[in-house]
C-alpha cells in the first residue's frame, strides 16, 4: 500500500467526499493508479461487471480539447471529463 504520511493527506483531502458518501449510504474509496496493464486489466473487469462506475461529467468532442481543459482546469468538474475520439 501507499506511505502512511500519503495515506493520511488522502484521508484528510477526501474528507468532503466521504462525508457525503456516507450521508447518502454509499461507499467511497480511493485507488492510487500505476501504468500497469494488470491493474487496467483488472479496473476494465469491475467498470463491465457494473460493480463500479465511473461518474462522466462531461464529454466533449476531439476538436474541443482547449475546452475540456479549461473546464477542467477551472475545478468545475464533477466527475471524469471525457474527449471522444468518434
Amino acid at each position: 500500500g501507499a506511505p502512511w504520511v500519503v495515506r493520511m493527506i488522502t484521508r484528510a483531502l477526501s474528507y468532503g467526499i466521504r462525508a457525503k458518501a456516507k450521508r447518502r449510504q454509499a461507499h467511497y474509496s480511493f485507488l492510487f493508479m500505476r501504468a500497469n496493464g494488470g491493474q487496467l486489466t483488472e479496473i476494465t473487469s469491475l467498470i463491465d461487471d457494473g460493480i463500479i462506475r465511473p461518474v462522466v461529467d462531461r464529454v466533449f468532442p476531439f476538436a474541443s480539447t482547449k475546452e475540456a481543459m479549461a473546464y477542467v482546469e477551472a475545478g468545475r468538474a464533477k466527475g471524469k471529463v471525457v474527449v471522444s475520439l468518434t
